[in-house]
């Protein structure tokens, strides 16, 4: 049987962060137990389609999940349990912000066999946390992690951003400590990235905020990782680092460009040569599903060449590289034989190395990892 992995997009958020550009919404209660209805008449939709497959790892992500009652997520996955193959799933996993978690929501949670929880914390200094428009603090996160600890939940990913708005590098070291202190197994750290038309490059634009200079932004990074590496973390992908053996299997399978199904607002799907993506408009997804029709918005196909290039852009993402041995079982030719002027190129300037059964980035290499992918989708 074929293997797929599901993504489940819950928008629904208490308030917006001040740097958000993803597809959610405060305020809009009045339409959860619509939308949640409208998921699954979604899911019902692909059920004789993914009959042949079985569900590998599950993602429910936002939004904030976590900020809806755990009865709509036990329900989502009531659906899937009684309609899907899911004997062969191993990863499960729900984010959640802190302070929107009780022990209650996690006992559901664990009854709809969620395994993995993804926090969103993003600094542990109040300031700053205020300074993004986050809603919680620091105290509000050590009581949900412990929470999540006591009810035996051990795979908990903590989201952290660096490059905030006067953060310092110490800021950042700060937060790391803090977190590796706590045993987290897994940690997502990601670089800032203004957003057009959100209120934090509104107040950037206008001179009220400054951010870190590329020189700075980039210690924090460097300073991040060797940091991690030696207190044991694995450094597998450019923004994540895990623990042996909590490694992301949700997000691996992105990155391996293997198979995945998205349902909810905005959700995009990879799957039998095709990609294809829902709308961004809920009233129009909602009536979509009202009357049975799948609310896609747009589709593609995806030809042998975007296929290759998409492989090379993303492997180039983890850590370990392009497998070379895997490209040419996968695509039945040498990655030499497409991209040897490229590789030789980027081998040249210190941005890849390239060897037997590997292509990667080097420390230079990953600051400047868009200039490498742009070559190999080329």
């Amino acid at each position: 049987m074929k293997e797929i992995s599901l993504y489940i997009h819950i928008p629904f958020c208490i308030s917006k962060c001040y740097y958000c550009d993803f597809s959610s919404f405060a305020n809009m209660d009045d339409k959860i137990h619509l939308y949640i209805h409208s998921l699954i008449v979604e899911l019902s939709l692909y059920k004789e389609r993914l009959k042949n497959y079985s569900l590998k790892t599950i993602f429910i992500g936002g939004g904030t999940p976590s900020c809806i009652d755990s009865k709509y997520i036990y329900k989502i996955f009531e659906y899937i349990y009684k309609n899907f193959h899911t004997s062969e799933l191993t990863e499960i996993t729900i984010e959640a912000n802190p302070g929107t978690l009780n022990k209650e929501k996690i006992k559901v949670y664990k009854e709809a066999k969620i395994n993995r929880v993804s926090m969103g914390v993003q600094t542990l200094d109040d300031a700053l946390l205020k300074t993004i428009g986050r809603i919680h603090d620091v105290e509000d996160f050590l009581r949900s992690y412990e929470m999540l600890r006591q009810a035996h939940i051990n795979n908990i990913n903590v989201d952290l951003i660096f490059g905030l708005p006067n953060q310092k590098i110490q800021d950042v070291m700060n937060s790391l400590k803090k977190v590796v202190e706590l045993g987290a197994p897994h940690i997502s750290h990601y670089g800032l990235i203004l957003e057009e038309n959100t209120p934090l490059y509104v107040l950037y634009k206008e001179g009220k905020i400054s951010i870190p200079d590329e020189d700075d932004e980039r210690l924090m990074y460097h300073k991040a990782t060797e940091y991690l590496t030696h207190h044991g973390y694995s450094h597998y992908e450019i923004s994540n680092y895990a623990l042996p053996k909590y490694e992301c299997k949700h997000n691996l399978v992105y990155w391996n460009v293997l198979p995945y199904l998205g349902i909810g607002l905005s959700s995009h799907s990879n799957m039998e040569g095709k990609r294809f993506w829902n709308t961004s408009n809920i009233n129009t997804y909602i009536e979509n599903l009202e009357k049975s029709n799948l609310p896609i918005e747009g589709e593609e196909t995806i030809d042998l060449q975007t296929e290759i290039g998409e492989f090379c852009i993303l492997g180039l993402r983890k850590i370990a590289g392009i497998n070379k041995v895997e490209f040419r079982e996968r695509f039945g030719i040498e990655i030499e034989d497409i991209y040897n002027d490229i590789i030789n190129k980027h081998n040249n300037n210190g941005l890849i190395t390239n060897n037997d059964r590997y292509i990667q980035l080097t420390k230079k290499g990953l600051d400047l990892s868009n200039v490498v992918e742009i070559d190999f989708f080329k």
